[in-house]
C-alpha cells in the first residue's frame, strides 16, 4: 500500500491508498468511511455494562486495626515462672497466659495489709471521738482530727488496692488477701480480650522489667490491607469501592483514601477493611488486591485495547455514522486483558477495539499509514 503524506497550510492530509481523511485538531469527530477504516485495521465491538470494575492486581498488606492488637506486658517486675500460651494460639479474655513470680507483688501486698489495719483503726478511732464528741467530753477539734486521719487512711487502703488491681490481682483474690491475710509472690498474667497470639516475646526463668512486653495479641477480624494504589488510579477511587483478594476468597470495600504519594512509586496508600474471608488471611502477609469501582457509578466494561491516553487522561472512539468520536473516560480499574470506565454511554454503543494507534494519530492531527 501506497504511504504519502502532504503537509497543507495549518492542517495535514491523511493519503492511505488513495483516499483522503481530514484529521481534527480541535473537534472529537474523525469523519471516516467504513471501508477507510478497514483498510486501517480498525475493529469495533460493543461496549457492555458492568455492575462493579474488573480490577488489576495491586500489592498490598494485611495489617491488624490499631483497635484489635494489644501488647500484654508484665504488670510488675519478676520472674517468668510459667507460660501457658504459644504463638497461633487462640484465647479467651481473661484467659491465664503466664505465671509470674514477683518480689514487688509481695511488697504491695504488704503495704495493703499495713493499710488495711491502719484504716480499720482510723475507723474506730474516728467512731469513738465523735461519741466522746455528742457527749460534750471532748473537744470539736479532736473529733475533727479524728474525721480527717479516717479519710487519710480510706485514701491510701484504695490506693494500695487500685496497685494490686493493675498488678493484674483480681477483686476475688483482693477479697481473700484481706480477709486471711496470707501473702503470695505468684501472679497470673491474663488476656485482655479474645484473640490469637502473635508474638512471644518472654520464655520461661527469664527475668523482666516492669511493662516488659510478653505477648502480642490480636483480633484477626476484619483485617486491614493497605494498597498501594497508581496516583492516577486512586484520584477516581471511592469510599465503599470495591476490594477483593480473588486469590484468598476475601472482599471488603475501601475505608480511607491516603493523602500522601510515596516519592519512589508515586503511589497512594489505600485503606480497605476486610470482612468475608478475613480468616483467609495473615497478618503481615503480602497479597494482590483486586480494586473495583463504586457500585453507584456508571461502569462501562471494554477491553484494554480500546483505551487510549493522552496526557493524563483516557478515551475511547465511540463509533457514529460519520465514523468514530474521542470520548473521555475514566479508568475505574484495569486487569491483564480489560478495564472497567466511567462514561456517558448507552446499550448498543460500538468503540473501536482495533487501530485505536492510528484512530489517535488521526486525531491529533498526524499523518499515518499503513504498509
Amino acid at each position: 500500500m501506497r504511504k504519502a503524506q502532504a503537509l497543507r497550510g495549518l492542517g495535514l492530509v491523511l493519503l492511505i491508498g488513495g483516499w483522503s481523511a481530514m484529521p481534527l485538531h480541535a473537534a472529537d469527530e474523525i469523519r471516516l468511511a467504513p471501508a477507510q477504516a478497514q483498510a486501517m485495521g480498525v475493529a469495533t465491538g460493543p461496549i457492555s455494562r458492568t455492575d462493579a470494575a474488573t480490577g488489576r492486581g495491586y500489592p498490598a498488606r494485611v495489617v491488624v486495626p490499631g483497635n484489635q492488637l494489644h501488647i500484654v506486658s508484665a504488670p510488675l517486675a519478676g520472674m517468668v515462672e510459667s507460660l501457658s500460651a504459644a504463638i497461633n494460639q487462640p484465647v479467651k479474655k481473661g484467659q491465664r497466659l503466664a505465671t509470674l513470680q514477683s518480689p514487688s507483688l509481695v511488697e504491695i501486698q504488704r503495704g495493703l495489709l499495713q493499710a488495711a489495719t491502719q484504716a480499720q483503726l482510723a475507723r474506730e478511732s474516728m467512731a469513738r471521738d465523735e461519741q466522746l464528741f455528742k457527749e460534750g467530753i471532748i473537744a470539736e477539734g479532736r473529733y475533727l482530727a479524728s474525721r480527717s486521719r479516717n479519710a487519710e487512711a480510706v485514701a491510701a487502703l484504695a490506693e494500695r488496692r487500685q496497685a494490686l488491681r493493675l498488678a493484674g490481682v483480681g477483686e476475688a483474690a483482693l477479697h481473700r488477701l484481706e480477709k486471711g491475710q496470707t501473702l503470695y509472690g505468684a501472679l497470673d498474667v491474663v488476656a485482655p480480650a479474645n484473640g490469637v497470639i502473635l508474638e512471644q516475646m518472654a520464655a520461661p526463668g527469664q527475668r523482666v522489667d516492669a511493662a516488659a512486653p510478653l505477648f502480642k495479641l490480636a483480633q484477626l477480624a476484619p483485617l486491614w490491607l493497605e494498597i498501594q494504589a497508581p496516583v492516577g488510579l486512586a484520584a477516581g477511587l471511592k469510599r465503599e469501592a470495591v476490594v477483593s483478594v480473588p486469590a484468598y476468597r476475601a472482599s471488603g470495600k475501601i475505608t480511607q483514601l491516603g493523602q500522601a504519594v510515596e516519592e519512589g512509586s508515586q503511589t497512594v496508600t489505600v485503606r480497605a477493611e476486610i470482612r468475608e474471608g478475613a480468616e483467609n488471611l495473615r497478618p503481615g502477609q503480602f497479597v494482590e488486591a483486586m480494586l473495583a469501582a463504586h457500585e453507584g457509578g456508571r461502569h462501562w466494561h471494554v477491553p484494554n485495547g480500546a483505551l487510549v491516553r493522552l496526557r493524563d487522561q483516557a478515551y475511547v472512539f465511540v463509533q457514529i455514522p460519520a465514523g468514530f468520536r474521542a470520548q473521555a473516560v475514566r479508568l475505574a480499574g484495569e486487569s491483564a486483558g480489560d478495564a472497567a470506565i466511567e462514561g456517558d454511554f448507552k446499550e448498543g454503543d460500538r468503540i473501536a477495539v482495533r487501530g485505536t494507534a492510528s484512530l489517535k494519530a488521526m486525531w491529533q492531527g498526524l499523518a499515518a499509514g499503513g504498509e
